[in-house]
């Protein structure tokens, strides 16, 4: 896709490597929460194509190749090449793409996860409907739970000046909100809400 827009861009603070306490002890409880929806979707059949968009560095697609490790896992994201030096050094397979224009055909995948994504798209019904159409499978997705978000910022002095809005967050949800947002285009089996996120695992609406 062309444009002349800057592109959306997350924070650059490593919340997986922090060495806060209080942050390592949030990151455990979102990765007990997807695990627990990973073991869910892996029923009845470990899924076999995997995709994740908005890959980032890779550490969210790399804890899911350790998981299922004969599985076909794919990453996309936003032409970067600094995330390509990253996803080369993890030995992963990532390509470029848009996540409203995804490069696959119907179906290719059992398992899609959105971790952290939609709140940096512009063009959220795009993107759910290009996810709908490629997953054949479930759907596990997950955004920032406002205002929690946005307060916690502030409380660790963060973002002051954009009230604790993290750069690059240009839609915010509370977890009833984003499942109605992701419930336009698939059924909403599960949500999880390890503060300060909401986490969903859901199935394509037929």
């Amino acid at each position: 896709m062309v444009t002349t827009e800057p592109v959306p861009t997350g924070n650059t603070y490593d919340k997986y490597a922090t060495t806060n306490p209080i942050e390592q002890r949030m990151m455990r409880g979102f990765f007990a929460a997807f695990d627990s929806m990973l073991d869910v979707a892996s029923r009845p059949a470990l899924p076999a194509r995997i995709l994740e968009i908005g890959v980032g560095e890779g550490i969210v697609t790399q804890r899911v190749i350790e998981r299922f490790p004969s599985a076909s896992v794919l990453g996309l994201d936003l032409p970067d090449d600094e995330l390509a030096q990253d996803w080369r050094a993890r030995d992963l397979s990532c390509v470029f793409g848009d996540a409203t224009t995804l490069p696959f055909p119907d179906d290719a995948f059992d398992l899609v996860l959105a971790i952290e994504v939609f709140e940096h798209l512009p063009d959220t019904a795009g993107a759910l409907n290009e996810l709908h159409r490629v997953c054949a499978g479930s759907l596990i997705a997950s955004v920032p739970f406002e205002p929690i978000w946005r307060a916690g910022n502030m409380a660790r002095g963060r973002y002051w000046r954009d009230l604790g809005n993290t750069p690059g967050h240009i839609n915010h949800w509370t977890n009833r909100g984003f499942a109605k947002l992701v419930g336009t285009r698939f059924r909403v089996a599960e949500t999880a809400s390890p503060l300060p996120w909401a986490m969903l695992r859901a199935t394509p609406i037929e």
